[in-house]
């Protein structure tokens, strides 16, 4: 705001104002803990809040920084506690919400691409229960966490089956969310992935199917590269953001190895931005041949970091809208 954009633009619809990536139409009913747990404050001081939040979760939350919440304490922790919270989980019509009708007719008159959201099979239970306890719950109880993700999964089905029943365009998408990778690789490995997590995808994936919807995409952070061929071989046919990172993924490379079958959103690595309009234009071409073989939507993921100058991020926007291809 400093350098120019207007005072009254709001954290996160910054994009918007620039009209940058892709205004996507999201459709989703609440396919989440319902009801979610009672909120209750433990401990608040002027600089933070300590609280029980929906899901169960002890956080705590600072008040004058932007970071992400600190958790302290889990109400799900182990598989004595699942029937409890599989309660909260359950299939009902009070979750679809009074205005979905509206908000269906709303997309498809947008002329925007639509996804109907799929969900999480590893990434939101690694949120209600803490990476550990549901790591240890992945090799300790396995039969638990395959019930979890077969609650999820029916759960993302009913929904789908409830929103085409009132469209009256095919969606271009479905789009589920995991964000369980790091620097170093994913926290649930091939194996398990395989064994407990893949029969939800492609339950999912021949739910898609029936309507025939084409494209199944993924939204995780990270070094996702150790598990790509195991969400191609479930059916998930994108990536998002298949971030460059500090780890050196290239796009280029996921393709040559996994083929035309990997869909790519992403691969353009954010921290040239930073470096001046000749880094974001060597940037820019080196992914310009992936782009004509198509299945490749090149943009950063998105977070871009402070540092950018905003004249330089418009630069990059502008080039980016001058690509035909």
């Amino acid at each position: 705001k400093t350098e120019g954009l207007p005072a009254e633009t709001k954290r996160g619809l910054e994009g918007k104002y620039l009209q940058a990536g892709i205004h996507w139409e999201g459709l989703s009913c609440n396919i989440g803990l319902y009801p979610g747990f009672e909120q209750k404050i433990v401990e608040e001081t002027d600089e933070y809040t300590i609280m029980w939040d929906s899901a169960g979760v002890l956080v705590k939350d600072l008040k004058h920084a932007e970071s992400v919440p600190h958790y302290l304490d889990w109400t799900f922790k182990t598989a004595d506690d699942w029937p409890m919270f599989k309660e909260h989980l359950q299939i009902n019509q009070e979750r679809i919400g009074a205005d979905l009708d509206e908000r269906i007719r709303r997309a498809e008159a947008s002329n925007r691409p639509i996804h109907i959201r799929a969900g999480s099979m590893m990434g939101v239970p690694r949120n209600w229960m803490g990476v550990e306890n549901m790591v240890f719950l992945m090799f300790d109880s396995p039969d638990c966490y395959a019930d979890i993700v077969e609650t999820m999964s029916d759960l993302v089905c009913w929904q789908i089956d409830e929103i085409m029943s009132r469209m009256s365009t095919k969606p271009d998408l479905v789009h589920g969310w995991e964000d369980i990778a790091g620097s170093t690789g994913p926290f649930v490995s091939p194996d398990a992935f395989d064994k407990l997590v893949s029969p939800c995808y492609k339950k999912i994936l021949s739910k898609i199917e029936e309507y025939n919807i084409d494209i199944y995409s993924i939204d995780s952070d990270g070094k996702v590269e150790p598990l790509i061929a195991n969400w191609l071989a479930a059916g998930v046919n994108m990536q998002f953001p298949l971030e460059p990172g500090t780890w050196g993924c290239k796009p280029e490379a996921m393709r040559e190895k996994f083929g035309p079958d990997l869909l790519i959103q992403g691969g353009f690595n954010k921290m040239v931005l930073e470096k001046g309009r000749d880094a974001i234009d060597a940037e820019i071409e080196s992914h310009i041949e992936l782009m004509k073989q198509g299945g490749f939507v090149m943009m950063p993921d998105h977070l871009i970091t402070p540092g950018v100058p905003l004249d330089d991020y418009i630069y990059f926007l502008d080039r980016m809208r001058e690509l035909r291809f």
